[in-house]
C-alpha cells in the first residue's frame, strides 16, 4: 500500500469514527444517559479533515495542504490527549495542552513560511504528534499500580507507537538518504503505519475505556446509596463484617448506632418524594460532619441508617449518637416556600464477642424502638443484659 493510499485510509477511518460516535450518542440520548465527552469527536473531525487536505496536496493550494491541514492534525492529536485527560477526571489541558498547540502551530507554520527543508517541517510535525500522543498514554496511566491489564496495554502500545512516529522524523531529518536497506520510503511508510495503528488504538481506549468505566460505575451502585451516595445496606453489612470478626479479640470495641427520622413518612406525604429525597441528602450531609473519617454511615433502607464508629466504647457512642441528634434537630430543611424540621431517634450498642450481623442489629433496632417509645428525638442504649439472638 502506498503512503497516499494510507493517507486516505487515516482519512476515512476517523470519518468512520465520527459517524460511529454520531450513532452512539443517539443511542445514549434515546437511553436517557448523560452524553459522552465532545472533546474526542471533535479529535477525530480535525483528523479527518486534516488527513483528508493532505491527501488533496497538489490538488489544492499549498497553504491549505501543508501549514493548515498540520496545523489542524496537532489540534486532532491534543484534543485526543484531552479526551484521555478528561476521562481521567482532570482538565489539565486547558492549562498546558492549548499553549502547547499554540506554539506547534506557530514552528511549523514559521518553518513553512521561511522555505526550511521538507525534511524539516517533517520532523517537527512527527515530534508535536509523537509528544501529543504521550500527554494522551501519561493520562491512561495514571494509577498504573491499580489499572487494569487493558489499561496497561493501551499505554505501552500509545508510547510505542509514540515513538516510532518520533523516530520517522528525527531519521527523516538526520538520514534523509536512509541507511543501509533502511530506504526514506520504508521510514516514511512505518511512521504513517504507525500513525493508522494510532488511530486504531485510540479508537480502542476510548470505547473501552469508557466501557469499563460503565462496568466499575454499575459495581459501585451494587453497594452504594444512589440518592445519599453512602453505603446500601449490602455495602454497609460488607464494611461491618471483619469488624464483627475483631470483635472477638481483645481491644477497644465497635461502636455501632441506628438512625431513624421521625415522621418521615408525613415528608412524603405532604411535600413530595423529591423534597423527601432533599431532606435525606441534607440529613446525612449534617450527620457526616459529626463523624470522624473512619466512621462510616450507610442507608438501610428508607429513611433508616446506620453509623459504624470503630475503636468506641458505648459511652463515647452514646455521646456522638447526642451530638448527631442535636445536629438534626437544628437543621431547617428548606423546600420552596416551606422550612421543615426533622428530628431523628437513635439506638446505640456495642459489637460483642459472640455477635452475628443478625443478633447485633437486633440489639441496636431494640434500643431504636425503646427511643422512639420514649417519645423520640432521642437516644437509647441497649441494655446490657439484653442476650443474642
Amino acid at each position: 500500500m502506498d503512503i497516499k493510499t494510507l493517507v486516505l485510509a487515516l482519512a476515512l477511518g476517523n470519518l468512520s469514527l465520527c459517524a460511529a460516535l454520531f450513532f452512539y450518542e443517539q443511542e445514549r440520548r434515546r437511553a436517557g444517559l448523560a452524553p459522552a465527552s465532545s472533546t474526542w469527536g471533535m479529535a477525530k473531525q480535525c483528523q479527518a479533515v486534516a488527513w483528508a487536505l493532505l491527501y488533496l496536496r497538489g490538488t489544492l493550494p499549498d497553504f491549505l495542504t501543508i501549514p493548515i491541514a498540520n496545523g489542524v492534525l496537532f489540534a486532532g492529536f491534543a484534543l485526543d490527549a484531552s479526551a484521555l485527560w478528561e476521562q481521567a477526571g482532570r482538565r489539565v489541558w486547558r492549562r498546558y495542552l492549548l499553549p502547547a498547540l499554540g506554539a506547534a502551530c506557530g514552528v511549523f507554520t514559521g518553518a513553512w513560511l521561511l522555505e526550511l527543508p521538507p525534511a524539516d517541517r517533517i520532523a517537527i510535525g512527527s515530534l508535536v504528534i509523537g509528544l501529543f500522543s504521550i500527554a494522551g498514554a501519561a493520562a491512561l496511566g495514571r494509577g498504573w499500580s491499580a489499572g487494569t491489564l487493558l489499561r496497561r496495554y493501551l499505554v505501552l502500545s500509545s508510547l510505542l507507537l509514540a515513538l516510532a512516529v518520533m523516530a520517522r522524523g528525527l531519521l527523516t531529518l538526520l538520514m534523509p538518504e536512509g541507511w543501509g536497506w533502511v530506504s526514506p520510503a520504508i521510514v516514511q511508510g512505518v511512521g504513517i503505519g504507525a500513525l493508522y495503528l494510532m488511530m486504531i488504538n485510540s479508537a480502542f481506549a476510548w470505547l473501552l475505556l469508557g466501557r469499563e468505566q460503565q462496568l466499575a460505575e454499575l459495581a459501585r451502585l451494587e453497594v452504594v446509596d444512589a440518592l445519599t451516595d453512602v453505603p446500601n445496606r449490602r455495602g454497609f453489612y460488607q464494611t461491618l463484617t471483619p469488624w464483627i470478626a475483631l470483635a472477638r479479640r481483645p481491644g477497644m470495641p465497635t461502636a455501632l448506632i441506628i438512625l431513624n427520622l421521625d415522621h418521615f413518612k408525613r415528608v412524603n406525604d405532604s411535600y413530595g418524594h423529591p423534597v423527601g429525597d432533599q431532606v435525606l441528602k441534607a440529613m446525612v450531609d449534617v450527620c457526616k460532619k459529626q463523624l470522624r473519617d473512619s466512621d462510616l454511615m450507610g442507608r438501610l433502607g428508607g429513611a433508616e441508617f446506620a453509623i459504624q464508629l470503630p475503636r468506641t466504647s458505648q459511652e463515647d457512642a452514646l455521646m456522638v449518637a447526642e451530638r448527631i441528634r442535636n445536629a438534626v434537630a437544628a437543621l431547617p430543611v428548606k423546600a420552596g416556600k416551606a422550612v421543615i424540621n426533622m428530628t431523628a431517634s437513635l439506638g446505640v450498642t456495642t459489637i460483642r464477642a459472640d455477635d452475628t450481623t443478625i443478633s447485633l442489629f437486633k440489639r441496636a433496632d431494640e434500643a431504636l424502638q425503646a427511643a422512639k417509645q420514649a417519645g423520640r428525638n432521642r437516644v437509647a442504649e441497649a441494655q446490657a443484659g439484653t442476650l443474642p439472638a
